[in-house]
């Protein structure tokens, strides 16, 4: 491999911003030096023009083959928040595909429907010869029409799981949405996608992410759940053909109604999966649900409509008490948790299953919508990391019709403290969280520094969302690569220092000249050990 010499850089690299440095020299598959004049005459050389070069951006919570799926079947994740573009969009795929016994795909936002509900009536004016099951953009609800309910079997009579519910109307019928758990009613009848198909889903999800810059990450559910198949053998397939470019650690799904019968099984598969770029060292616990449709885990009850206090505090999809002897079995076995805690409740419950592991696993809780301020500080105390998703930060139709509302004022503003967990001394690192939001760094980034996203209008975009807990472009920066890297213990990687693994990153401007403009930024070309990836 001929050595590259990238000329006319600002770089960031990892930690800080370090501007104009000079010469940025790789050799090798990794940065040999930076700074000063390092041009030789069998150097490639590349004159980035003073733009940023920076590490290759790591997502530590996100899932690819869901996403790719989702790009190569019915996408509504890209079109506006409008109920309206939603039900011309189905209806346009399932014209062009009457060769499908179903409808499906997904990526539906809550906040184009009243109280966040589509209805099976509305998908049945669109799609109604056919079962239809669309998943909505956080993939804790999923959308049915009439065909569907029935080909499941959901009637009025049917009782909701202890992990979900069925939307039913004041008779008690089913309206066509199901929650968390019940979501399982429907994807037991979902035809199940075949090995090919979940390899094609795998290699457009990574040429998606490859795209916007992202050389790494940690696929946060690699198991059986929510109608996806176990995409262990997907990634080993791809890590054993080469077709597997970037480097990818998953996170082996731990199944809630099972108890530590699990923990050896999962040794088995870390060891069965792991090969070359993929490692499956880590396991993800679902500890709560989402906000928007009550299932965060909260300390106090939610709100309904007129302000008034609930029974409802939401739901810890494990025992407390169990998930603690889950957690202790797990760090004992060497495993990485990766708990997905969104409310109050759930994050300190995470915590207290933390408490007294070994940190050289590296634990991470994921989301932190709501941290108690008294949970805060445990993050640094426990060394446990804190992956955020800062694209959620911000005055959206959700935040502002499905969740304000129901926290309440004093608890609504405490929601995803950034600026709180990193004065705290806490290791940030992020994600996506991928198809549930975009995966494009760069306007995460944006948010996590303005808590205000790029280019939206109205009130997504007028106003910043708690300020106070924003970050530092540095920072912000950091946690999508040195610190995601690190979560995914990747300690040569995520840097530009010498003797870093050169994924490397080059953008079209240096943010850092036009911070207003982050969200604005593209990303010119990418480099895995040194060689050009072409998405």
């Amino acid at each position: 491999m001929p050595d590259t010499v990238f000329t006319d850089a600002r770089v960031f690299n990892g930690f800080r911003h370090l501007g104009d440095v000079g010469d940025v020299l790789v050799r090798d598959g990794r940065v040999a030096s930076v700074g000063g004049s390092l041009r030789t005459p069998s150097a490639e050389v590349v004159d980035c023009g003073g733009a940023l070069l920076l590490p290759g951006f790591t997502d530590a919570h996100v899932h690819p083959v869901q996403g790719g799926l989702e790009r190569l079947t019915c996408d509504l994740s890209g079109l506006p928040i409008d109920r309206a573009a939603y039900l011309a969009h189905v209806a346009s795929y399932s014209d062009s595909r009457r060769d499908l016994d179903w409808v499906q795909g997904g990526g539906w936002a809550m906040a184009a429907f009243p109280d966040g509900l589509p209805t099976a009536a509305e998908l049945d004016s669109v799609v109604a010869d056919r079962p239809a099951a669309l998943v909505n953009r956080d993939h804790h609800g999923i959308w049915v029409n009439s065909r569907a309910l029935e080909v499941a079997g959901i009637t009025r009579d049917t009782p909701d799981p202890a992990d979900g519910r069925v939307e039913r109307d004041a008779s008690g019928e089913p309206t066509g949405v199901l929650h968390e758990g019940a979501m399982g009613l429907v994807l037991a009848v979902l035809p199940t996608a075949t090995a090919d198909e979940l390899h094609a889903g795998l290699l457009e999800g990574q040429r998606h992410l490859l795209s916007l810059g992202i050389t790494g990450w940690q696929d946060a559910i690699v198991g059986a759940y929510a109608g996806m198949q176990d995409t262990g053998p997907t990634y080993l397939r791809a890590a054993r053909s080469g077709d597997l470019v970037a480097s990818v650690v998953g996170a082996l799904w731990w199944e809630r109604d099972r108890g530590l019968e699990q923990v050896a099984e999962l040794v088995e598969k870390r060891t069965a999966y792991s090969h070359g770029r993929f490692a499956a060292t880590s396991v993800k616990i679902m500890q709560d649900g989402v906000a928007e449709n009550g299932t965060a885990a909260l300390v106090e009850p939610y709100l309904d409509r007129c302000g008034h206090t609930t029974t409802n505090t939401g739901l810890s999809f494990v025992d407390p008490v169990a998930l603690r002897g889950i957690v202790g079995a797990l760090d004992e076995a060497g495993f990485q948790v990766h708990v997905h805690g969104l409310g109050d409740r759930g994050v300190r419950e995470a915590l207290d299953a933390l408490e007294g592991t070994e940190p050289l696993h590296r634990h991470q809780i994921a989301h932190l919508q709501l941290v108690h301020p008294a949970d805060v500080p445990r993050f640094a105390e426990l060394q446990v990391a804190a992956n955020i998703q800062a694209l959620w930060a911000c005055f959206d139709d959700q935040m502002v019709d499905l969740t304000i509302p129901f926290l309440g004022e004093d608890r609504a503003a405490r929601q995803y403290p950034f600026g709180d967990l990193h004065r705290a001394g806490a290791r940030l690192v992020a994600g996506s969280d991928w198809p549930v939001s975009t995966p494009n760094p760069l306007e995460a980034i944006h948010v996590a520094v303005h808590r205000m996203a790029y280019g939206e209008p109205g009130r997504t975009g007028s106003e910043p969302f708690l300020p106070d807990q924003s970050l530092s472009l540095e920072v912000a920066l950091a946690a999508y690569t040195s610190g995601s890297a690190w979560v995914c213990h990747r300690d040569d990687a995520g840097m530009v220092k010498p003797g870093a693994v050169a994924d490397l990153v080059l953008l079209d401007r240096d943010p850092f000249d036009a911070p207003d403009e982050i969200g604005a930024a593209r990303v010119e070309r990418v480099w895995i050990g040194g060689e050009v990836v072409t998405p």
